[in-house]
């Protein structure tokens, strides 16, 4: 077989190749597709998590501020429940100190009634007797003295009775008097336990309310801001879940990229008899086989079947490209290929698709 029907097989094998290679890049297009719309959906999905998670901030934010202001009221609330409960203090202690005045009293007006009672029995005898006997006077006790010793003991003895009923009538009226002073105070000293009693129980019925209703409110921000922050950390995760399904994805689709970009550029050896190539061994091998060809009817030649007038133009040296080194046809090539805008001075760069 000459030369010329070989390369026209290889050719020919080389287009079957890129219609495959096209083929395969189709398939990976496809599921990069397929994948571009999972990505899309999970972007969504992140997207709606993350909107939440804001929200959810927001809200555990401001719990957590009505928390701290109602931590301030509380607070102060102690403060001032501390206050009063020294004040019910002071008030009980008044309260005990009442009522031992109060019993006090209470034994005082049972003693004067004691004494009052006797000093009435006294009295009512004394007047029983003055009215039953003659009261004697004084010349009736003159004439009936039996001396003078007799005289001054007769009148001594009426004036001590005439004063000792006078101090029983004196100590009755005044115990009567004391009786009923302490009977007075003993109600306003009632009435004062009463009042401080019905004050002691205000306050306290007003701290224990105040303080239950703190102590609730407090408790239903908490367990709101404990369910906040429960959505939060489940939004999270739920949010680094897909952050992790969205990098897999899209490191598979890189990988698939990769791989048609190496089917693509790289199918075959990736280095030829004499080494590497500086451009797509696709074209070379449909150009070339990767053979270093003499000129063909056209008259390009070498490993990259370039033209003699391409050749001079990128700085070949001598009449044709296959009588240079390869090293000096790789740099030409690399001159023409120029990053791939050059690719069109190759007319298998079309056949394989690459442009």
């Amino acid at each position: 077989m000459n030369s010329g029907c070989r390369t026209t097989l290889l050719r020919l094998a080389l287009v079957a190749t890129a219609a495959l290679l096209a083929l395969g890049m189709v398939v990976v297009g496809q599921s990069a597709t397929a994948g571009a719309a999972s990505i899309g959906q999970l972007n969504s999905q992140l997207s709606h998590e993350q909107s939440r998670q804001q929200g959810l901030s927001a809200s555990v934010g401001q719990l957590s501020q009505s928390i701290g202001t109602l931590g301030g009221q509380i607070s102060l609330v102690q403060s001032r429940e501390a206050a009063v409960r020294t004040e019910l203090e002071r008030d009980q202690a008044a309260l005990a100190r009442v009522r031992i005045q109060r019993a006090h009293e209470r034994q005082l007006v049972t003693v004067l009634k004691a004494r009052l009672a006797r000093a009435r029995i006294i009295l009512a005898r004394q007047l029983v007797s003055a009215y039953e006997n003659d009261r004697p006077d004084l010349m009736s006790v003159v004439l009936e003295a039996k001396g003078f010793t007799d005289l001054l003991e007769n009148i001594d003895f009426l004036r001590r009775a005439q004063q000792q009923q006078t101090s029983i009538i004196t100590e009755t009226r005044q115990a009567k008097a004391r009786a009923d002073a302490a009977q007075r105070r003993l109600a306003k000293l009632e009435a004062s336990n009463l009042e401080i009693t019905q004050a002691v129980a205000a306050r306290a019925n007003a701290l224990a309310g105040m303080n239950t209703l703190l102590q609730s409110k407090q408790s239903a921000l908490q367990s709101a801001r404990a369910a906040q922050q429960a959505a939060l950390a489940a939004s999270q995760a739920k949010g680094r879940q897909l952050q992790s399904a969205i990098a897999k994805l899209r490191a598979q689709q890189a990988a698939a990229q990769q791989a048609a970009t190496s089917a693509t550029f790289s199918s075959g050896p990736a280095l030829g008899p004499s080494g590497g190539f500086v451009i797509p061994y696709a074209i070379v091998l449909c150009e070339s086989g990767g053979q270093n060809l003499p000129p063909n009817s056209a008259g390009a030649s070498g490993y990259y079947q370039i033209l003699p007038s391409t050749w001079k133009l990128f700085g070949g040296t001598g009449p044709a490209a296959y009588l240079a080194p390869k090293s000096e046809q790789d740099a030409v090539a690399a001159r023409i290929w120029n990053g791939g805008k050059g690719a069109s001075n190759w007319v298998c760069a079309g056949i394989v698709g690459i442009h």
